[in-house]
Order: C-alpha cells, then structure tokens, then sequence
C-alpha cells in the first residue's frame, strides 16, 4: 500500500532504534491506523512486517510506546535474537502482525482453553521476497496454528503476499504442501524448538499441532479484530490488571483516543534520523542442534 512509509529512528541492534510508520509522511500508529482490511470483500489483509525472513533480531510493534513504533524486545535489559536452530536460519518467514487485531487477554478460547497473549495477531509470510523493517504488505490467509506459550494462545496466522507468483496456486492451508512440501512441518518445528537453546522447554501446540484452515483462520481474524474495536473504541478500558496498550491513534472514529494532526502528541514523535545498524554479537550466529525431530 503505497500510502504507507516508515520512519527509521536510530540504528539497528541499539536499544533506542524504532520504526514508525507513516500514512503520507504524518505518523500513524502501526497497531490501530493501519486497516485490517486492505480488501474486504476479497479477504485481502494489510500485514506489517516486523522481522524479514533469515533475520534474527526479535522485534515487534510496541503496546507501550505513543503510536505502537516497531522496537526490538529487550530481556533482562539486553537486545533479543532468536537463536538458530539447525537447520534454520533465523525467522523462516517474513514474520508480522495484523493491524487492528488484538488477542485479549482477559477471554480465554472455547477451544485452546487458553488466554489471549495480549498481542496483535502474529502472522507467517510465506511468500519468496524478503520484505523489509514496517514494510506494509497486502496479503491472503492460508491457515492457522496455535502456539499455547507458556499458558497464553499465540495464534500464527500463515499467508502469502498477494503479489506473489505462488499466491494464485495458494488458496487454503492444503495448498500450501501441494505445493511447498514440507513448509508446514518446518514451521511447526521451528516455533516448536526455538526458546530451548535458551533452556525454556518445547513450546506446545493446541490441536495438537495441526494447522488450521483458511475459513478458521478468518474466524480468528475477525475474532481479534472484535476484541481491537472494543479496546479502541472504549468499550473496555486501555489499562487494566492484564494489560497496558497506548491507544493514541489519529483516524479510528468513534475512539476517544483519536488526536488531530496537530496534537503534541503527534508533534513529540521523532524525526527520522536513520543510522548504519550497529553490530551483533558473534554469538548470535551460532548454530544449534536440537535432539528429535518434529513428530508430524
């Protein structure tokens, strides 16, 4: 979507980097400005990209920043990395999330038995191009898995790019190992193991690891989607026991935290000040071999 640009600040690798997104050179808040939809009536999805494939460097869409910027998670006050766990490299998609979906951690799912992560929904890019930091894409849904991470649901929601050569031949979750064979299984092992070089135990699944279908996954969108408009529009509060989330934006009607272009909040957004990323400690290289193999 072409409306749509990022606003780098600082240097990659560094505590103080961030990615705003910005509709026509204003900010916007990457969590509630950008549409769900970018074609409704084509299940046509905006998804916003917070870490290119083959990357390590976890970042995400900020609940705790004025207008959600695209910051890197921080643990005990150090930058985080995914480690990489043999055979893969990195993130092996282009992993996002989708605007204006949120997983409310208050409401726990008839089918999980677990709360909501408190995130928007995470999304699978699958497509061949790397996209890039805030890179806004317009995509269609595949399927579904649920991570149950460390008791919340963690909803992955798979999709390709729309502009994709595949993205014609890609239609529901089926199509996927047709004609990516082995993906799902890969995508399964890896959130199944990724936290354990970092001595956390396998990660589970509900559904006992099954991806979901299409028509599933587009429940769980609007599901999410549902939980967003109550927090945006007021309906339940920004700020309670489970949960924080800045909710500033400048063009959701109805929400009482809607603010004008020329609010100070608006103004006290920095100016792009992009710098060469800093560099990563070698560590984060490394590879590891992990016993078993997915049981799918």
């Amino acid at each position: 979507m072409s409306e749509f640009s990022t606003r780098v600040v600082g240097s990659p690798n560094t505590l103080e980097h961030r990615v705003f997104i910005e509709r026509n050179g204003a900010p916007v808040s990457a969590f509630h400005d950008i549409p769900l939809y970018a074609n409704e009536a084509k299940n046509v999805f905006n998804m916003i990209v917070e870490i290119p494939r083959w990357s390590n460097a976890k970042l995400e869409i900020s609940k705790d920043e004025a207008f959600n910027p695209i910051k890197q998670d921080v643990k005990k006050g150090k930058l985080r990395f995914v480690r990489n766990c043999f055979p893969h490299h990195g993130y092996i998609w282009n992993y996002g999330a989708l605007p204006q979906t949120w997983e409310d951690p208050t409401q726990s799912h008839p089918e999980t038995k677990a709360r909501g992560d408190n995130d928007p929904l995470d999304v699978c890019e699958i497509g061949e191009q790397v996209g890039y930091v805030g890179q806004v894409k317009q995509v269609k849904v595949l399927g579904v898995m649920a991570l149950l991470d460390e008791g919340e649901t963690d909803w992955k929601v798979i999709v390709i790019d729309i502009n994709d050569p595949l993205a014609n031949k890609l239609n529901d979750i089926e199509d996927v190992e047709r004609h990516l064979p082995g993906f799902i299984r890969a995508t399964n092992e890896w959130f199944r193991i990724y936290k354990i070089p970092d001595g956390k135990p396998e990660n589970q699944f509900a559904f006992s690891g099954e991806a979901k279908n299409k028509k599933y996954a587009l429940d769980i969108i609007h599901e999410t989607h549902e939980a967003w408009h109550r927090l945006i529009t007021g309906d339940i509060p920004a700020k309670a026991e489970a949960y924080d989330i800045k909710v500033s934006n400048v063009s959701v009607e109805k929400s009482p935290y809607k603010v004008g272009a020329e609010d100070e909040l608006v103004k006290s957004i920095p100016t792009p000040s992009p710098k060469p990323a800093s560099s990563i400690d070698p560590s984060v290289d490394k590879w590891f071999f992990i016993s078993g193999t997915s049981n799918l």
